[in-house]
Formats: C-alpha cells, sequence, structure tokens
C-alpha cells in the first residue's frame, strides 16, 4: 500500500520559514518524479516545484528563490524548504509521485502565514 504522508506545516509570521517532508512508503521512491503542490481556500490546487527522477527542479514563478524543492530516495523522503514565507503562501500543500504508471498523493498539511 503506497502512502504519502506530509508534516512540518504550521503557522508562521510573514518573512519566516519553514520546512515541509514526505515520508514515502510502499514504492519504489527513486522511480517516481516528485512534486509539491498547494491549494488555498477558494483556488484551483496550483503546482508549486518539481523535482523529476534524475533530472532538475522546476518552481512556480511565485516562488522562485525562496522555495527549495529536495529529495532523499535512500530515506524515500521528499522536501520543500520555503524561505521568506508571505501572507499567499497560506495553503495546504500536498505532495506528489507519479510515473507513467501511477499516481499518488499525500493527504496535505496546513501552511498558514500571518502575523
Amino acid at each position: 500500500q503506497v502512502q504519502l504522508v506530509e508534516s512540518g506545516g504550521g503557522l508562521v509570521q510573514p518573512g519566516r520559514s519553514l520546512r515541509l517532508s514526505c515520508a514515502a512508503s510502499g514504492m519504489t521512491f527513486s522511480w517516481y518524479d516528485m512534486g509539491w503542490y498547494r491549494q488555498a481556500p477558494g483556488k484551483q490546487r496550483e503546482l508549486v516545484a518539481t523535482l523529476p527522477r534524475g533530472g532538475s527542479a522546476s518552481y512556480v514563478d511565485s516562488v522562485k528563490g525562496r522555495f527549495t524543492i529536495s529529495r532523499d530516495n535512500d530515506k524515500k523522503m521528499l522536501y520543500l524548504q520555503m524561505t521568506s514565507l508571505k501572507p499567499e503562501d497560506t495553503a495546504v500543500y500536498y505532495c506528489k509521485g507519479q510515473n507513467r504508471w501511477d499516481e499518488y498523493w499525500g493527504q496535505g498539511t496546513q501552511v498558514t502565514v500571518s502575523s
């Protein structure tokens, strides 16, 4: 049974940092392209960052220079380091793993940026 479990969300003041983690189980993690998505209240889910297996990271323009996606294939972990957080970064953050056969989502972790 495949599971993706996010953690690390919370309430943080503008300008501060958070690191999200996504723990994978039941899958050969290194075979999957991984990504972080987010969904703010009343908005559609949007892509934040992707890190393909053996590829380079890419980011939505709004987080470039502030967020960094990384992965540890040995530990089956995906990370999102978020710095200089803004109120508009407030959303539920999801990790996703996909390859040509499968697509899996985590349950999400809430990030709230507010003073």
